[in-house]
C-alpha cells in the first residue's frame, strides 16, 4: 500500500481541474460550433492618456443560440473577464448593451443573440511606456440553446502605440449606441405592497410618453423574472407593479432597473429607492406555479432527519459500482495488516478521516460556487472532461503498479521513500479521497433527498450533512479495523498476497473503462481516442522509467521516447475534449431530448411526461437505465398510457436541468419525476428503480385508447 501513495495524492488534484479550460490556443479569435468570439480594439486616435480607447468581445451567435446579460435571469451565467494588462494600462467594467426577454418554458432569462460586442474601456496612464500594448484576456460565456454549454477562451492582441486603430468602428459604435442611458430628469420611486413592489416613474422624455414600456431587473435575486410587469399611465407618470420572487436572495434597498421601449435602440437606467419591509421569504406567494413545482422534502424534515438519511446514504454508497475499485485498495491493505490490530485501527481511523474531510471540501466547493452563482450539483466535477481524463490516467497507473509494470522505488528519490515509510497512515488517508473522488457520480437511496435538503440550508448544517455522509461511507471499514474477529478470520501474510496485488489490478482497468466511455459520450469518439492513445503513452512512460529489468542506458532513451509521446498525444488530446460531440441520431427512438419547452407543449396537449434526469458519468443511472427504462414490457407500458419520455442529460454542465433539479428538490442524478396534466407537485421515483415501481406508477395513469 505505500507504494500507492504517489499515485493516491494525484487524487487530491482532481478538484482542481474542474474549471473549465479554455476553447482555444491564445489567439484574437476563439471558434466553436456555436459562437464565433473576436478579442478587438478601438483607438481612433492611437493610444495614449486621454484618448478615447476601448476593448471588447465580438460574438457572433450561431443561430438560435444567446448568451447572458449581467442579470442572466432565471438560470444562466453573465459572461465574465479576466484581464492581463501591463503596468500603466488598465481596462474597466463590461458595457453591458440593452438585452432582450428569453423565456425558456416556465422561465424568463435576460441576454443576446446575432451579433454582439461586450466593450470595456481603456486607459492608459501618463507614465506608460512602451511602443506596443501587449494584452491577454480570459473569458467565459455560457451559450445555450436547448442545452447551454460552458465556453472559454484566452485572447491575446498586440497593438501598436501611435496608430489609429478603427477596424471595428461600427461594431463600437453600435455597441455603444445600445447602452442603457441614464434616465436624465426622471424621478424614480418603489414601494412594498403586499407580495409585490411597486415602480413610479415621472418625468419620463417626451418620445416615452404614452408608449408600452417594459422593465427588466438589473439587480438579480429578487424579483419573479417570468411574471411580467402590470404597468400602466396615468397622466405623465407611469407605473408598473413586479412580482417578488417567493425564493428570492437579495432584499435590495434600491432597485437598478433597465426601461425598454419598442423602436428604441436603447433603454433608460431607472435606480428606485425601495420604501417598506420586503416580506419574509416563507410568506412569499408566486402569482402563476411553473412547470415543475418543488417536490422537496416534507416541512416537517428535520435535520436529525436528513443525517440519518445521509449516514445510511453512505453506507449504501459501498454497494454502488463506483466504488468497488477502492474498495479492492482497502481490502488490500486490510490484508496486509490483518494481523497488526494497532495498525489496522490507525488505518481504519485515517480512511475515515480522509472520507468525510473529502466529503466536506468538496460540499464547500460546491456550496461556495453556488454562492457565486454557478448552476451546478453533485458530481459537477466530472462534468468536466479534464476531470474525467485525470481520473483515467490515476486509475490507469494504479492498475499499472498493482499489477507489477512499474515500481516507484525506481523512479522516486529515496527521501520520498523514508518519508512513506515515516508516515504509512497518510496512504489509508488518501485512500479515503480517491474513494470519495470516484464515489461522487453515484447516488444511492436516501441520499437524493438529503443532498436537496442540504444544498438549501445554511453552509453549517450543510457541510454537517455531508460529513453525516461520509461517516456513513466509511463506517463498515472502520468497525471492521476495530473488529479483532475478522482479523483473526483472515490469512496470514504471504505468497498469496502477491498474487492478490495483481488481480486487484483488474478492477482498476475497468473503472478506466468506464472513464473513457464517460469521456466519449462528452468529447465523442475522437476524445475517447485521445484519451486512449494518451493512456498507452502513459503506460509505456511507467514502464520506461519504473521497470527493474531496465539499465540506465536504455531507461534513459526509452524515457526521452515517451515523453515525447507523451507530449504528442497530449497535443492532440487537449483540442479533441474541449469539443463537444456531435448530435447524433440516437437508436432509443422512445426518447426525446428533455426542454422545458418540450416539457410543457406535452402537458399543454393533456399528456403526462416522464424525465430521467441523467449523466453518462452515473453508474447508477446507467444501471437503473439498462435493467429498468430500457426494457421492453416497461417501455410498451410507457406507450400504453400516452407517457412523452424526456432524457435531462446532465453529463456536461447544463444550468436550466440544474434549475430544474432543485425544484425538485435535488442537486444531483439520477432523479425520475413524472409530471401530470393540470398541474400539481411531479411525482419523484426513487433512485434505484425497478420496472415494478415504475409500472405501479404507471398503473395511476389512464390507458389511452391505440390509433385507428
Amino acid at each position: 500500500m505505500l507504494l500507492l501513495r504517489p499515485l493516491l495524492s494525484l487524487a487530491c488534484l482532481v478538484v482542481a481541474l474542474a474549471a473549465p479550460p479554455a476553447s482555444a490556443a491564445p489567439g484574437a479569435v476563439v471558434t466553436t460550433p456555436q459562437v464565433r468570439a473576436e478579442l478587438v480594439a478601438h483607438a481612433p486616435e492611437g493610444l495614449g492618456p486621454g484618448r478615447p480607447m476601448a476593448l471588447g468581445l465580438l460574438l457572433r451567435h450561431q443561430p438560435g443560440w444567446h448568451s447572458y446579460w449581467k442579470n442572466p435571469g432565471d438560470s444562466g451565467l453573465p459572461t465574465s473577464f479576466t484581464w492581463t494588462l501591463p503596468e500603466g494600462a488598465a481596462a474597466g467594467g463590461i458595457r453591458w448593451p440593452t438585452p432582450q426577454r428569453l423565456p425558456v418554458g416556465p422561465l424568463m432569462n435576460f441576454g443576446y443573440d446575432g451579433t454582439l460586442l461586450l466593450a470595456v474601456p481603456l486607459t492608459i496612464a501618463d507614465g506608460f511606456k512602451g511602443d506596443r500594448l501587449d494584452l491577454t484576456l480570459h473569458a467565459e460565456w455560457l451559450v445555450c440553446k436547448e442545452v447551454c454549454i460552458p465556453e472559454s477562451g484566452e485572447f491575446t492582441l498586440s497593438l501598436p502605440r501611435e496608430q489609429a486603430i478603427a477596424t471595428h468602428a461600427a461594431e463600437f459604435a453600435a455597441a455603444e449606441a445600445a447602452r442603457p442611458v441614464p434616465a436624465a430628469g426622471t424621478t424614480a420611486s418603489a414601494r412594498i405592497e403586499g407580495q409585490a413592489v411597486v415602480v413610479e416613474l415621472q418625468g419620463l422624455p417626451s418620445d416615452w410618453q404614452g408608449a408600452a414600456l417594459d422593465v427588466l431587473p438589473a439587480t438579480a435575486g429578487a424579483l419573479r423574472h417570468a411574471a411580467l410587469p402590470q404597468a400602466s399611465w396615468s397622466g405623465a407618470s407611469w407605473t408598473a407593479r413586479l412580482e417578488i420572487d417567493p425564493q428570492r436572495t437579495e432584499s435590495p434597498q434600491a432597485l437598478e432597473l433597465v426601461l425598454v421601449r419598442e423602436g428604441a435602440p436603447a433603454g433608460l437606467e431607472i435606480t428606485a429607492a425601495v420604501a417598506g419591509a420586503w416580506p419574509p421569504v416563507a410568506d412569499a406567494v408566486a402569482g402563476t406555479e411553473p412547470l415543475a413545482t418543488p417536490a422537496a422534502p416534507p416541512a416537517d424534515t428535520s435535520l436529525a432527519l436528513a443525517l440519518a438519511l445521509a449516514f445510511g446514504g453512505g453506507l449504501l454508497l459501498n454497494l454502488m459500482p463506483c466504488v468497488f475499485p477502492v474498495l479492492s485498495l482497502k481490502v488490500l491493505g486490510f490484508a496486509a495488516h490483518a494481523h497488526d490490530r494497532g495498525k489496522l485501527l490507525a488505518g481504519g481511523l485515517a480512511y475515515t478521516a480522509g472520507v468525510v474531510a473529502s466529503f466536506v471540501a468538496l460540499a464547500g466547493l460546491l456550496l461556495a460556487l453556488r454562492a457565486g452563482g454557478e448552476q451546478l450539483g453533485w458530481g459537477f466535477q466530472l462534468q468536466q472532461p479534464g476531470v474525467v481524463a485525470a481520473l483515467a490516467v490515476l486509475f490507469t497507473l494504479i492498475g499499472l503498479n498493482l499489477a507489477g509494470v512499474f515500481e516507484f522505488g525506481s523512479v522516486l528519490p529515496s527521501s520520498w521513500a523514508a518519508a512513506r515509510a515515516r508516515h504509512p497512515l497518510v496512504d489509508s488517508l488518501l485512500t479515503g479521497v480517491l474513494a470519495v473522488a470516484v464515489a461522487s457520480p453515484c447516488t444511492a437511496p436516501f441520499m437524493g433527498a438529503s443532498l436537496g435538503v442540504a444544498v438549501t440550508l445554511p453552509a453549517a448544517q450543510a457541510l454537517t450533512i455531508f460529513a453525516a455522509l461520509g461517516l456513513g461511507m466509511a463506517a463498515p471499514y472502520l468497525l471492521a479495523s476495530a473488529w479483532p474477529r475478522l482479523a483473526g478470520a483472515l490469512p496470514r501474510p504471504g505468497v498469496w498476497m502477491a498474487h492478490f496485488k495483481v488481480v486487484m489490478a483488474f478492477p482498476m482497468f475497468a473503472t478506466v473503462v468506464w472513464l473513457v466511455w464517460v469521456l466519449g459520450q462528452q468529447a465523442g469518439i475522437d476524445g475517447a481516442a485521445a484519451l486512449l492513445a494518451l493512456l498507452v503513452a502513459l503506460a509505456f512512460a511507467a514502464w520506461a522509467f519504473g521497470s527493474h529489468a531496465l539499465g540506465a542506458r536504455a531507461r534513459t532513451g526509452f524515457g526521452l521516447l515517451s515523453l515525447a509521446l507523451l507530449g504528442a498525444t497530449l497535443a492532440w488530446a487537449l483540442p479533441a475534449w474541449r469539443e463537444a460531440p456531435s448530435a447524433a441520431a440516437t437508436a432509443e427512438t422512445d426518447w426525446q431530448p428533455w426542454s422545458a419547452d418540450r416539457a410543457a407543449q406535452a402537458l399543454a396537449e393533456g399528456k403526462p411526461v416522464f424525465v430521467d434526469f441523467t449523466a453518462a458519468w452515473c453508474v447508477t443511472c446507467q444501471v437503473n437505465k439498462r435493467t429498468t427504462l430500457s426494457r421492453d414490457e416497461v417501455l410498451a407500458e410507457f406507450r400504453a398510457r400516452g407517457v412523452v419520455l424526456l432524457r435531462a442529460d446532465w453529463t456536461r454542465r447544463d444550468a436550466a436541468i440544474t434549475a430544474e433539479l432543485a425544484r425538485l428538490g435535488r442537486s444531483g442524478v439520477p432523479v425520475y419525476a413524472l409530471y401530470a396534466p393540470g398541474g400539481g407537485a411531479p411525482r419523484v421515483l426513487s433512485e434505484i428503480l425497478s420496472p415494478a415501481e415504475v409500472r405501479g406508477m404507471l398503473a395511476e395513469l389512464p390507458a389511452v385508447a391505440p390509433p385507428a
